[in-house]
């Protein structure tokens, strides 16, 4: 019995030993075991459909970069020094004590160079550069750093401070350009990456999604800003924004920041609008919009009209006397619904539709006064300048 025992233990041990062995072997050389189930003509049998597939190691089952889209915009995007004289009011005292204990001092202007930072992005093969037009607004001298190292000083061909935006050119071979996103619109909810010079932070990339779309701050201008929470910061103004293929979808433009309670809001002006203010100021050095010289508001719908909440068309709250809308007879309270052969949406669609219109081209305009349909032609103006929306944190 003893001698049974003794044999019992013995091949116990011998067996621990080689599972024992056969796990340091399995962890020093994966594949061996496969190898030996076929070298004897074993074979592995299939997965089942009811079990997961081994994880396949490498780029991907990792996180998805986005290196190729910043390699392919970033060396468009420059950074704008613009440097500009400032007056300031000051008090000069006066070396006599006895005057400067009797009178203090006497006002006195001093002149001070004042450096601001900004971003740009290089649009053309000519040399031509968009940024914001608050970055450059009076300055007396723009230098560019391209995104190489090379440096150039800048000529303002036009800007245009309705949209903010600003023409420069620089004199440089071969300037890389960024490609336009004109196949398929910006989206909400797509990925959308923003390249710029925050805080003298040059080539720094960060990244959100689309918020929203048609965006406007002013209801007197024709504004249609891209919402976006990628981090924006002073010294972005006038870069790339850039969909993942590297494509230019729009120029940063503004922020709202924490002053105003908030984080992760920033607008962008869309590339469609940006090529029409390019195009313009390429062609002619300014901008020119179609006014039909009228203020809206959405229209009012009461809560038991039975019509729906959303309500389109505008409502005409002021008429400019002497104005195109005047000269037509539309009157305030008038809702308008259809311009030429396009339906209005809302008030920030008629700005829009109007500014893409030819002062003095004729067009006709459709809407309900005290709910009787009416129709009218009006023959454009060209739209007066308009104070630009500020930036609320840039």
């Amino acid at each position: 019995m003893k001698q049974a025992v003794g044999t019992l233990a013995f091949i116990a041990r011998f067996v621990v030993l080689g599972l024992a062995l056969a796990f340091i072997v399995s962890l020093l050389w994966p594949g061996v075991a496969d190898r030996l189930r076929a070298g004897i003509g074993l074979h592995t049998a299939p997965l089942s459909s009811g079990q997961p597939a081994p994880a396949i190691r490498g780029r991907a089952s990792g996180p998805v970069s986005y290196a190729d889209a910043v390699a392919k915009a970033a060396p468009s995007v420059v950074n704008i020094y613009a440097n500009k004289m400032v007056t300031e009011q000051g008090v000069q005292m006066y070396t006599d004590p006895v005057l400067q204990r009797l009178f203090g001092g006497r006002p006195a202007i001093y002149k001070r160079r004042e450096q601001s930072l900004g971003s740009g992005v290089i649009v053309s093969s000519q040399g031509y550069v968009l940024t914001n037009n608050h970055v450059i607004a009076k300055a007396d001298d723009i230098q560019v750093l391209l995104y190489d190292g090379r440096v150039a000083k800048a000529q303002l061909v036009g800007a245009d401070a309705e949209t903010d935006l600003a023409v420069l050119k620089i004199d440089v071979s071969s300037p890389p350009v960024i490609p336009f996103a004109d196949e398929q619109p910006a989206r909400t909810g797509d990925v959308v990456l923003a390249i710029g010079n925050p805080l003298g932070l040059n080539q720094t990339v960060t990244m959100g999604i689309i918020s929203a779309i048609g965006r406007q701050l002013s209801s007197s201008s024709p504004e249609d800003f891209i919402q976006t929470d990628a981090a924006i910061n002073l010294g972005n103004s006038g870069g790339a924004l850039v969909n993942t293929d590297g494509e230019l979808v729009g120029i940063n433009t503004l922020l709202i920041g924490k002053a105003a309670n908030a984080e992760g809001i920033s607008f962008a002006i869309p590339v469609s609008s940006a090529k029409k203010v390019l195009e313009q100021i390429i062609d002619t050095g300014h901008v020119v919009r179609g006014w039909l010289g009228a203020d809206y508001t959405f229209v009012p719908v009461a809560a038991d009209s039975g019509l729906p909440a959303a309500a389109r068309g505008a409502q005409v709250t002021d008429v400019y006397p002497g104005g195109p809308a005047a000269q037509a007879g539309i009157q305030p309270h008038d809702i308008l619904l259809r311009i030429g052969k396009d339906d209005i949406v809302d008030p920030a669609d008629l700005r829009r539709r109007e500014a893409a219109l030819q002062p003095g081209s004729k067009t006709e305009v459709s809407g309900l006064r005290n709910g009787t349909p009416f129709h009218t032609d009006v023959t454009l103006a060209q739209r007066p300048p308009l104070t630009p929306t500020a930036s609320l944190d840039d």
